[in-house]
């Protein structure tokens, strides 16, 4: 049988928690080097921050996307002294940030300061309390929009996850009344612990403010096609900056990327914290997820899948 074509795909924010690389970096030259240049990149101790916490502070969005992007590379360097490759890869909102630097359209050096200020600029863009998120499960996207646009407020669909799994974001007050009336209509809504209201337009600003910092970088063409949240396909390096700013304010169409690359490729490994997009993938396809990289015991588990196939 010839060689699986396989997919990487790449945690957003919510995946972090203390403790995240700190068996890869203890157990592989390659992920502590990217750890140790994270923290000079950084300049704070970015490393203890993800092996130590504390929780609270690695959950504030300026902190958890830098930790994620430096914690996704590691395991990224892991995967590939095991001589494993992918043919595409994707990541979830600042987890395509992570698969631009994998697929060598941007540098570490370069792609942490640009997560750091997209991370400062989103937590600026809207006062604490005053954007809020929620998961919605089980309706079809057209009662979600509707469920929005009733409210009359500013609140959309902000990602599509999975058959039967949204987000919603906007204005606190429009996305609790959203809540309150997609349960009156019989549906499932829960509000997420995130302070920033991602991918919705009260982003824009933030989009404005982050595109000279976009603009500063010298994309490469990726080794691999990156798979962009904003239209569910590959592009080209001259195509990152416009994608990046919209991606911003607009929704994340994961399900439709995962469709996209399921055409193209066998399997998926997510790399990085956590095993959220696995158990998205698995609900569009359950047969096609090889398992994820975050410590020595996952690591194992993947080579051991590939291996047999």
């Amino acid at each position: 049988m010839s060689e699986p074509r396989l997919a990487f795909v790449f945690p957003g924010q919510g995946a972090q928690y203390a403790g995240m690389g700190k068996e890869l970096a203890e157990n592989f030259a390659e992920a502590a080097a990217v750890f140790s240049q994270a923290d000079q990149i950084s300049g704070y101790k970015l490393s203890e921050l993800c092996f130590a916490g504390p929780e609270a502070q690695l959950n504030k969005t300026e902190f958890a996307q830098p930790a994620l992007l430096a914690t996704s590379i590691a395991a990224y360097e892991v995967v590939k002294k095991h001589g494993i490759k992918a043919t595409m890869m994707a990541g979830l909102s600042l987890g395509e940030y992570s698969a631009l630097a994998a697929a060598g359209a941007v540098s570490l050096a370069e792609a942490l300061p640009l997560v750091q200020n997209r991370a400062r600029l989103m937590q600026e863009a809207v006062p604490p309390g005053e954007g809020a998120m929620a998961a919605v499960v089980g309706l079809d996207p057209d009662r979600v929009k509707e469920a929005c646009l009733q409210t009359g407020g500013n609140v959309a669909i902000a990602n599509y996850n999975c058959p039967g799994q949204l987000v919603i974001s906007g204005a606190r007050d429009a996305v609790m009344s959203t809540i309150a009336t997609i349960k009156a209509g019989g549906g499932r809504a829960v509000p997420l612990a995130i302070s920033v209201p991602s991918h919705s337009t009260l982003m824009s600003e933030a989009a404005a403010r982050l595109e000279p910092y976009l603009n500063a970088i010298q994309w490469q063409e990726p080794m691999v096609p990156v798979v962009s949240n904003v239209n569910a396909q590959a592009n080209g390096a001259a195509q990152f900056t416009s994608l990046l700013v919209q991606q911003l304010f607009s929704p994340v169409l994961w399900e439709q990327s995962v469709r996209y690359m399921m055409e193209q490729v066998d399997y998926f490994i997510e790399i990085g914290p956590g095993s959220t997009l696995s158990g998205l993938i698995k609900k569009i396809d359950r047969n096609r997820v090889l398992g994820q990289v975050e410590d020595l015991k996952s690591l194992a588990k993947m080579l051991e899948k590939v291996g047999s196939l």
